[in-house]
């Protein structure tokens, strides 16, 4: 009886049930957001609607899952520090699968323009992602709250409908429609819009662990 006992998961009161349900929503997304990352692999040598619709469905997944572990987190009171870090350790899966796959497929399209921006995105992303690592490392030594904060999860939402419009734009176009200089134009400002919210959040983490990173030094 599977829906009796996923019933019993969100209604119960067994404790570990509703931990390991919501760390299971966490790791999930890395799956995900890989098989996404094939599609749009495949879709590219092999277009189709249903490749890209497949794509879209588990992008969409991903995001939700991303949404809810952490509410269902908070809501049946089952934090950890295992939590915590996992979570964005999977938001760092989505972006060196996505970016990459990204910057291959504007260059198979011979988007050179696009593959540059997607690249700068993506190196500002992996040195953000570094950077607030090694600060977490640096916070944890010193019992810091190492819990995403609201820059960090506004850029994860915004990612995800980002992302997914990105590799839509070019879904479409490996199946020979051409999209006009609005969407390219669009396309850009929806990039540009998710490096400054990476910048930003670099420097709010930095602001936040500064004091944890004057005592390391000390």
């Amino acid at each position: 009886m599977p829906f009796v006992s996923l019933f019993r998961v969100f209604r119960g009161k067994n404790f570990m049930k509703k931990k390991t349900f919501v760390t299971f929503l966490t790791l999930v997304r890395a799956p995900l957001v890989l098989l996404a990352a094939v599609c749009a692999l495949c879709h590219a040598w092999w277009p189709s609607r249903e490749l890209l619709i497949v794509f879209v469905a588990l992008m969409g997944l991903s995001a939700l899952t991303d949404m809810f572990d952490g509410l269902l987190a908070r809501k049946w009171n089952v934090t950890s520090t295992f939590g915590a870090l996992a979570d964005p350790l999977m938001d760092k899966v989505f972006y060196v699968a996505t970016l990459p796959t990204a910057i291959f497929l504007a260059m198979k399209l011979g988007d050179v323009t696009h593959a540059l921006v997607l690249l700068g995105l993506d190196i500002v992303s992996m040195l953000r992602d570094q950077w607030v690592s090694f600060l977490r490392s640096i916070g944890v030594m010193y019992g810091a709250d190492v819990k995403a904060n609201w820059a960090g999860k506004l850029r994860t939402a915004m990612a995800f409908p980002i992302i997914m419009a990105v590799y839509i734009d070019m879904g479409v176009q490996f199946m020979g429609i051409t999209t006009g200089g609005t969407v390219r134009m669009g396309i850009f400002a929806l990039e540009g819009a998710l490096l400054l919210i990476t910048v930003l959040s670099a420097w709010i983490y930095t602001c936040g662990y500064w004091k944890y990173l004057k005592k390391a030094t000390e």
